[in-house]
């Protein structure tokens, strides 16, 4: 038993620990960061990350000999004891003297004064009123109705829109940019309902819980139908490639 210890012990020694970390944290960031569907924000990967990081720094300390293994080229690095070549002592003073630049530079950013407008509070989605609220789209979900829908959103809201993507001509001027519809952290989370006073009513309609309004969607409610908006709505699930969010 000692004897595959030993051995289990001495294959890892032959990688640095150094390096089994590094590769560990790149593996499971590369993992969050490409190979999950739908991509998770940044904040929870960053989340995810401090807790890797966490975790592999527990695991250097349980062991005496993993964390001297850890620990001891670092320390030498920083000590200058062992530093034979020109190449490292000098690798050494860069460290040192980048490292007090860069804290010093971060505080620095963080405290100086910006000309940037201060942050606004505001919620993406406020709740719609009352009247808004479990409406049911009464036009049939049909071929013809959809294709009709996509031919008053390529009218009417593909300028800003795009194919849906948020990406339309008159994107760039607008700020927040138009909503990218085949997110599903969009329409796809919300209730046709909830669209359809979105639609209808535009930016001066938000509620009070969205202030300040950011919003430059029109008024659409003074040149469409209602039967036309529920129409758009059905071409924009189509189009984005989702179904509405529902109480089931």
């Amino acid at each position: 038993m000692e004897a595959k210890i030993e051995k289990s012990q001495a294959k890892r020694r032959r990688i640095p620990v150094q390096a089994q970390m590094a590769i560990v944290w790149m593996g499971i960031y590369l993992f969050l960061k490409f190979f999950i569907k739908p991509p998770l924000p940044s904040s929870v990967i960053f989340m995810y990350m401090t807790m890797t990081s966490i975790g592999l720094l527990m695991y250097v300390s349980v062991y005496e000999d993993v964390l001297q293994a850890f620990k001891g080229p670092i320390v030498d690095f920083l000590r200058g004891d062992q530093l034979r070549t020109g190449s490292w002592r000098a690798a050494r003073w860069v460290v040192l003297g980048l490292f007090p630049l860069l804290v010093g530079w971060q505080t620095y950013s963080s405290t100086a004064p910006s000309d940037q407008p201060p942050a606004e509070n505001r919620t993406i989605h406020p709740a719609p009123p009352g009247e808004f609220v479990g409406l049911s789209n009464p036009v049939p979900n049909t071929p013809e109705n959809v294709m009709t829908g996509k031919g008053l959103f390529a009218a009417l809201c593909s300028p800003c829109h795009g194919n849906f993507d948020g990406k339309g001509p008159a994107a760039r001027g607008f700020n927040p940019p138009p909503a990218n519809f085949v997110d599903p952290g969009t329409i796809a989370q919300l209730q046709e309902s909830y669209v359809f006073w979105r639609i209808k009513t535009g930016g001066v309609g938000l509620s009070v819980e969205g202030m300040p309004w950011k919003s430059a969607m029109p008024r659409w409610e003074v040149e469409l139908k209602d039967e036309q908006i529920w129409k758009i709505i059905m071409g924009e699930y189509d189009g984005a490639g989702h179904k509405p969010r529902t109480w089931e």
